[in-house]
Order: structure tokens, then C-alpha cells, then sequence
């Protein structure tokens, strides 16, 4: 009997976008230290090794040769906009190829420290502009709406998801919380009674601790209620259907599912609560430093820019009431 053969690993060039091997093998050692020493995400280092692939494949399809580790220095400014043009041929949008931009800029400032070139042609390149896009805050009604454990009248699923469902999104809009944070809440630091403060970690490691005001904390109460699974003190507050983990694709669902039977539009989304947060606090009067905090902001440039959601608010509200405004239409 003869058994078959396996196909062959492909060659580091193949694996490259056709880059030669010495060009492949440097490639390979940088991924292999950001995901050792840098401890970078899976999901960052297959992005970065998507942007060497594609990037390596357009230089050889662009020279006619694989391209190779000495001649990365020769690459011109004009080289690297025939790249970025063809990105934006296959559809790809500003702010992609600035993602993208970034990784390949990091791969040179490796090659840079290991003293295996300079491509200066990345830093004499401008990056695309990215149109600035504002977070899309949903009506205080509709936030309501959705945090509302009686909007789910009519649903099939059990009363304590529902009313997990209900308390999770409380703290996306009564907390400001992303729902990875909401998520990551120990049992043990559940915000009920007499703790009425819930502290968690956010991007890049920065730990705050938010007020949790007393809706939020009824919610939360009336989920550990009807929770029928036992409650590990260092176990996560909230829970899946068969009591492991609670997955961030479940409550997207469930948003998905009540925006349809609310009518409400594709931006309710859980994220789009945090957002609401912010807005709707900059709208009552709230401090910008202080909202800045309740985010987890590390700049108050980020924070700003919900001042341009609400002017933008104000000024349809002015063309819509002011004396002046209603006599020059």
C-alpha cells in the first residue's frame, strides 16, 4: 500500500508574497519578536504579516523581481505611492492604509535597529489623510430603550438572560464601559448594595474605577437573582446560556435583534452606548476633564471630540428654533 505523500511547507518566499529567502527569513524573525518579546495580539501579527505578504508581492510585480532585503533601501517615495494607489484600487480606504502604512513602518525601523538598511523613503512619504468620522451617539430615548429590561417584552429567552442582557447594557450607557470592561467584571467586584463603584481595566492596561449609579446596580441585582448557575466569587459576573463566559458576540446580537423590534437605526450598537454616555453627560453640562476620566481616555484630544457631536446637536436645534434662523429660510 503506498501511502501519500503530505505536500511540502511552502518555501519562506511563497510565504512572503514572493520574496527571496533572506528577505522572508528577516520578515519571520521580526513577527517572531513582537509575538515574543512585544507580546503583540494574534490578531495584530496576522495583520502585519498580511501587510509584509501584500506588500512584497506589489514590489515584485512592480520590479519584475522578487524583491529582495538590499534593495529595500532603493525603494523610492514614488514606489511606495504606486503601492499605496493600488491598495485604493482594490478598495481599500484611508484609514486601512494608514493601519497598513504604520506596519510596514514598523517592519523598517526594525530593519533600522538590526542594521539591515535604512529605507528612508517612509519617512519622506505623507500618510493618507483619514476622514475624521464622529461616534455616533444614539437619542436619550433610544438609549433608554435599549438598557430597558421591559423592552424585551415578548422575547422567548429565558428571564435571566434577558435580564443580563439588560444590566451588561446598563453599564455600556449608565457607566461608559466598553464590553470588553463589562465583561472582564469579577463576581466578587459585582456593583450591588453597598458598592456602588466598579473599577476595571481598559486599553493598554490603564485601570479606572467609575461610579455605577443606582439603575445600573437594580439591574445587575435583579440578573444575580435569576441567575440559576452558582456564582464563583473570582468567576465573571456575567455568564453564558450554559454557564461559561459570556461571549461580546451574544449581547451584539441581542442589540441587533431589539433594535429591529424598536426600530431603531444599524448605529445602536453596544459600543454606540458608550458613546451615548459621553454626549448625552457633555449635554447636561458635565465637565470635559471628568468625562475624560469616566472613558478612560489617555488624551483629552480624544475626549473633545464629543464637543463637536454635541455643537453639531445645538446647531440643529438653533436652525430649528431661533427667531433668525426661521426668518432667513
Amino acid at each position: 500500500m503506498v501511502r501519500a505523500t503530505p505536500d511540502p511547507a511552502p518555501a519562506p518566499a511563497l510565504a512572503f508574497g514572493g520574496a527571496d529567502a533572506e528577505l522572508a527569513a528577516t520578515a519571520g524573525e521580526w513577527l517572531d519578536e513582537l509575538a515574543g518579546e512585544r507580546r503583540v495580539s494574534a490578531h495584530t501579527l496576522a495583520a502585519y504579516r498580511r501587510d509584509l505578504i501584500q506588500f512584497f508581492a506589489f514590489l515584485r510585480d512592480h520590479f519584475g523581481a522578487p524583491p529582495k532585503l538590499a534593495a529595500l533601501s532603493d525603494i523610492a517615495p514614488a514606489d511606495l505611492r504606486s503601492f499605496l494607489a493600488s491598495r485604493r484600487a482594490s478598495g481599500v480606504g484611508s484609514r486601512s492604509l494608514l493601519r497598513q502604512l504604520s506596519g510596514l513602518r514598523s517592519f523598517a525601523r526594525h530593519l533600522e535597529r538590526k542594521g539591515l538598511g535604512h529605507v528612508a523613503a517612509f519617512s519622506a512619504l505623507r500618510s493618507p489623510k483619514a476622514p475624521r468620522r464622529l461616534p455616533k451617539a444614539l437619542p436619550a430615548g433610544a438609549a433608554r430603550a435599549l438598557v430597558d429590561a421591559d423592552s424585551r417584552a415578548g422575547d422567548s429567552r429565558p428571564n435571566w438572560i434577558l435580564a443580563r442582557d439588560a444590566a451588561v447594557l446598563g453599564l455600556l450607557y449608565g457607566a461608559g464601559l466598553r464590553i470588553s470592561e463589562a465583561l472582564s467584571i469579577k463576581r466578587r467586584d459585582a456593583p450591588v448594595g453597598r458598592i456602588d463603584v466598579v473599577t476595571v481595566i481598559g486599553k493598554g492596561g490603564k485601570t479606572r474605577s467609575v461610579p455605577v449609579i443606582a439603575p445600573v446596580q437594580r439591574a445587575i441585582a435583579t440578573y444575580l437573582d435569576l441567575c440559576p448557575f452558582p456564582a464563583a466569587a473570582d468567576g465573571p459576573l456575567f455568564i453564558g446560556a450554559k454557564g461559561g463566559p459570556l461571549s461580546p458576540r451574544v449581547i451584539q446580537l441581542a442589540v441587533e435583534q431589539l433594535r429591529g423590534a424598536l426600530g431603531l437605526p444599524e448605529t445602536a450598537t453596544p459600543h454606540a452606548l458608550r458613546h451615548s454616555f459621553a454626549t448625552h453627560l457633555l449635554g447636561k453640562g458635565g465637565d470635559l476633564r471628568t468625562i475624560q476620566e469616566l472613558l478612560g481616555h489617555a488624551s483629552l484630544s480624544t475626549t473633545q471630540i464629543y464637543t463637536a457631536i454635541d455643537s453639531t446637536r445645538l446647531l440643529e436645534a438653533y436652525r430649528g428654533a431661533h427667531p433668525r434662523a426661521l426668518t432667513q429660510r
